[in-house]
């Protein structure tokens, strides 16, 4: 049974999609977390904190972020699901704001996100997916024979 404290203690995932878009335009910009929080006026851990969703963003702070990184407001909520059409599409499935987190949490899915959209052609775009699928399929079939 889950404990009502852990659900509270959890962040939400538009808290987490958030905070993600922080850290993907904060980095698109190449601007450490000591700047944007210096920018801000706060400490870079309250920086971490955000980006990691463990802290929610007030409209005040959004806005001063937004400022910062140059960007428009409604750029942090793009990939969410649209509250107007509904809960389709929504934050757990592949693509959500979850997944999307888990991939621009590590540094080398950051620089994959970057990098892959400058592939121009079409078929080097699917090849290099076609080499990420079966290394995945690999790793998964050869899983505890490390």
């Amino acid at each position: 049974m889950v404990d009502k404290t852990d659900l509270e203690r959890s962040p939400n995932p538009v808290d987490i999609h958030v905070g993600a878009r922080v850290r993907t335009f904060r980095k698109q910009l190449s601007v450490s977390q000591e700047k944007l929080a210096e920018d801000l006026g706060l400490t870079f851990q309250q920086v971490q904190k955000y980006e990691r969703g463990a802290n929610r963003i007030s409209a005040s702070k959004l806005y001063e972020i937004a400022c910062s990184l140059r960007r428009p407001i409604i750029d942090f909520f793009d990939g969410l699901p649209d509250p107007i059409a509904g809960r389709a599409g929504g934050l757990s499935e592949p693509g959500g704001a979850q997944f999307v987190n888990e991939l621009l949490m590590t540094p080398e899915g950051m620089a994959l996100a970057e990098l892959f959209p400058k592939i121009k052609r079409p078929r080097v775009r699917k090849r290099v997916l076609d080499l990420v699928r079966a290394l995945v399929e690999e790793e998964e079939a050869g899983e505890g024979s490390d």
